[in-house]
């Protein structure tokens, strides 16, 4: 059972690997000419396993002790995983113990493989999306670590290596830019970003998290508001009453 999941799973993790290993040689890289030791992007890409903000928490330990700041960072850069959380709890249920992995180690590209595989039917579902977490995860690490050890002997200049997560991202934008009719969303964040970046300088992302949201939750309310209803005059209101009483 276990090895059948895990012959199904791997194909869909391949194409996450390439990313991955290029990412986390990235991230391996930059940490060592921070100064960091082997052990620091080894145990973040392990005990974090948040990409992203794996880049940030860098320059968040090269920064001044403020836990609330790193605290709102964290939950707005990593906030959709709530709603990933969520979407997930049914195909997550009566998975046994492997239900707080799968909760731990899901990414963007987890959610998206778990979320979207068409699994077959002799396989089981929870060993699967187990083995599909786990292999991502293990990219990660694997290429977080080989930048790590590279970066002890290998020296280069690696201004603007941190720029790599927000490559991806970019390039994630644009995908979802050309593939979406709908690009109402994607213009809200740009608009509320560049609107945070001129009123809040390099502290925009927090106020920019609120303020999208904030534009969604109206959006949503407006969707989702009762249609009013028409009011007729005083006549044609009786004429109308009449009318279904002589239909009865």
């Amino acid at each position: 059972m276990k090895r059948k999941a895990f012959r199904a799973a791997l194909p869909y993790t391949l194409p996450i690997a390439a990313g991955f290993l290029v990412l986390g040689l990235s991230y391996g890289f930059m940490m060592r000419s921070y100064g960091f030791s082997f052990w620091y992007p080894f145990f973040m890409s392990l005990l974090i396993f948040a990409g992203s903000m794996e880049f940030v928490t860098a320059n968040l330990l090269l920064s001044s002790f403020n836990p609330l700041y790193a605290f709102l960072l964290t939950l707005t850069v990593n906030a959709r995983h709530l709603f990933y959380g969520i979407s997930m709890l049914k195909r997550y249920a009566n998975t046994g113990w492997k239900k707080f992995y799968l909760i731990f180690g899901m990414c963007d590209e987890s959610f998206s493989v778990n979320c979207s595989a068409d699994i077959p039917e002799d396989v089981d579902r929870g060993w699967f999306m187990f083995f599909v977490t786990l292999l991502n995860q293990l990219y990660w690490v694997g290429g977080a670590s080989l930048g790590a050890l590279f970066g002890s002997f290998l020296h280069f200049n690696t201004r603007g290596i941190d720029f790599a997560m927000t490559a991806l991202f970019v390039v994630m934008f644009l995908n979802q830019w050309r593939e979406k009719k709908n690009r109402k969303p994607a213009m809200v964040g740009v608009l509320c970003s560049a609107l945070c970046v001129v009123l809040f300088g390099s502290s925009f992302i927090i106020p920019a998290m609120i303020l999208i949201l904030a534009c969604f939750y109206l959006e949503y309310r407006k969707a989702s508001a009762p249609e009013p209803v028409p009011v007729l005059p005083e006549g044609e209101e009786r004429l109308f009453s009449q009318a279904e009483e002589d239909e009865a």
